[in-house]
């Protein structure tokens, strides 16, 4: 079933992860054309390739990064210029760097706000900015579980995070009279995810004093169906708010969480 059919999507952080991950289910749900924004050009134009040999759409393979504001307004106006509309953003791109709040640099939280939350705002800004003469479209963003609740020793995380469904149910307030609704997405952990394979289970294990083992079954231990989050598990939530079975949300933040978050 194709519920996105003929329609314009923007990924930012999608040149790996879940975000590519979004693109490729942004691409069979019947986009016409995904545009894969990601700070790494490379990988972003592999990925671009490789979703349009498998699903036969238009892609886009775009330079950003989301802290700055002129790669913004150039990605949302790359998009309209080149494939005639922006309907969907899925607002992806963030980092992870976590520490006990005595030790945190000062320099590397700002980072992690720039990139989550500054990062946000201005990719949601340049999309609204097309979106909104035409009437329509759909801004998702990928926020966390974290955004619910504090974290352990990831105070620069959660507070992006917090901040970013605060900014969610602003920008749907804003856009509602213009027929564009803003949503956020609060994935649990996703444990066989790139990020936690690349840096996560070794920055836990590190700054909790536990063996990257001990890690992974701590985390699967709280959650109520027993097992991490999967790439699926999130691209199901983030297709059906993208398309009109998703009408009439707006401002909303679904967990996605296997019941470890209920709020």
């Amino acid at each position: 079933m194709e519920r996105l059919k003929d329609r314009v999507a923007v990924v930012t952080g999608a040149a790996q992860g879940l975000g590519e991950a979004i693109a490729y289910r942004m691409a069979a749900e019947g986009c016409r054309a995904v545009v894969i924004a990601d700070i790494r050009q490379e990988q972003a134009q592999k990925t671009a390739d490789a979703i349009a040999e498998k699903h036969g759409c238009k892609t886009l393979a775009l330079k950003v990064d989301v802290t700055r504001e002129e790669d913004c307004e150039a990605m949302a106006q790359a998009t309209e210029e080149m494939f005639d509309g922006l309907d969907i953003l899925v607002a992806n791109a963030g980092i992870l760097i976590a520490n006990d709040i005595t030790e945190f640099p000062a320099d590397a939280w700002r980072r992690v706000m720039d990139v989550n939350l500054f990062g946000y705002f201005l990719s949601a800004r340049a999309a609204a900015r097309i979106m909104v003469p035409r009437k329509r479209g759909v801004i998702i963003q990928i926020n966390s579980k974290s955004g619910k609740k504090g974290s352990f020793r990831n105070s620069a995380y959660a507070a992006s995070k917090f901040g970013g469904i605060g900014l969610t149910q602003s920008i749907a307030l804003d856009l509602a009279p213009h027929g564009i609704r803003v949503n956020a997405v609060c994935p649990g952990n996703l444990l066989d995810g790139t990020l936690w394979q690349e840096s996560l289970y070794e920055q836990y294990a590190r700054n909790q004093g536990i063996t990257v083992e001990e890690v992974r079954r701590k985390y699967e231990s709280q959650v109520p169906l027993g097992r991490g989050c999967t790439y699926e598990d999130v691209c199901n939530v983030v297709t059906f708010l993208a398309s009109d079975e998703a009408s009439y949300m707006t401002g909303q933040a679904i967990n996605v969480t296997g019941g470890q978050e209920m709020r």
